[in-house]
């Protein structure tokens, strides 16, 4: 199995278009989108510039099919998250995802938009006919290039760092509803469960769960991040947590 990174113009895609003239600000999606009927919902977090931020949200309002943009707090610092109401029915264009879907390729979600480009990294089996599937992500004119193609056995992979730690910075509601998540099979790629079926195990609102999942999640990847920095060995950290366990 290949790893594999593409970059891609999205053509007629309000994120891409908004993203070109606005590349300080960088958007990814944090949900699956949601919603059976013409409306769909999803959740995306812009990063950049408050300023940059707020035009960049300004702008996806015009388009016809975003039906709403509404950040979930005001705007303030370096980054929010925006509640996305999408007609459907009144896109022009295919998502990527439903393209890899249909041509039974897994990929990675969690999709990131930056100067008009959004990045999507998929896993293609030995039949898998890379310049078919090019193919099929540029149909409707979409650009789009390879970035990284490697065999996935031959990525090397950081030990696993141990858990101790990285929880610390939760509060207990934060905690409660990443457990909950993760219990859900909110986490599972592929799974089908998307936040309102977390908030409806918990009985909390769907805005109010995205939000302690966002803040949850930040908490424990920067602790992630400060144990890469500290660049101490991994071995020599479990062995201080055994030490402190015993």
């Amino acid at each position: 199995m290949r790893e594999v990174t593409f970059r891609i113009h999205h053509a007629g895609e309000p994120e891409c278009e908004v993203s070109a003239r606005h590349p300080e600000v960088r958007y990814r999606s944090v949900s699956s989108m949601t919603g059976s009927g013409p409306e769909h919902k999803r959740i995306a977090e812009l990063t950049g510039p408050p300023a940059e931020i707020e035009a960049f949200v300004e702008e996806f309002r015009e388009f016809d099919l975003i039906v709403s943009a509404e950040p979930l707090a005001p705007i303030e610092g370096t980054h929010a998250y925006v509640a996305l109401t999408i007609d459907v029915a009144a896109a022009d264009w295919e998502g990527i995802g439903e393209r890899f879907s249909r041509m039974g390729i897994h990929y990675r979600t969690g999709t990131t938009i930056s100067g008009g480009v959004e990045r999507w990294t998929a896993y293609l089996e030995e039949d898998d006919d890379l310049s078919a599937v090019m193919r099929e992500l540029e149909r409707g004119g979409n650009e789009v290039e390879l970035a990284r193609n490697v065999e996935l056995a031959s990525i090397e992979r950081s030990p696993q760092l141990p858990a101790s730690g990285l929880l610390d910075g939760l509060t207990d509601r934060q905690r409660e509803v990443l457990a909950t998540a993760i219990a859900a099979g909110y986490y599972d790629h592929g799974g089908g469960v998307g936040v309102e079926e977390v908030a409806a195990e918990l009985g909390l609102g769907s805005t109010t769960v995205w939000e302690h999942l966002s803040r949850a999640e930040s908490v424990v990847m920067n602790a992630l991040f400060d144990r890469f920095a500290e660049g101490e060995p991994v071995g020599a950290v479990r062995e201080s947590d055994r030490s402190d366990s015993s």
